[in-house]
């Protein structure tokens, strides 16, 4: 079995867990087989003193097909 690694940014208005989400669904849609993630930042946009947007670093791994 080959895995392919790729790194994507997901986002969320209401948490980080929702961003990671985020970053599983979407790229579910167009890759087959995510095999697991790895989290590897968690970052936020604020504005007017509370976060407005939250951002979730992620790494995917996912089978390569032959």
């Amino acid at each position: 079995m080959v895995v392919k690694v790729i790194e994507l940014v997901g986002t969320s208005s209401h948490n980080w867990k929702d961003a990671v989400d985020s970053a599983v669904m979407e790229s579910s849609r167009t890759i087959d087989e995510i095999l697991g993630v790895e989290i590897t930042k968690f970052t936020a946009n604020v504005d007017n003193g509370h976060i407005a947007e939250y951002k979730a670093g992620v790494k995917a791994a996912f089978k390569v097909k032959h």
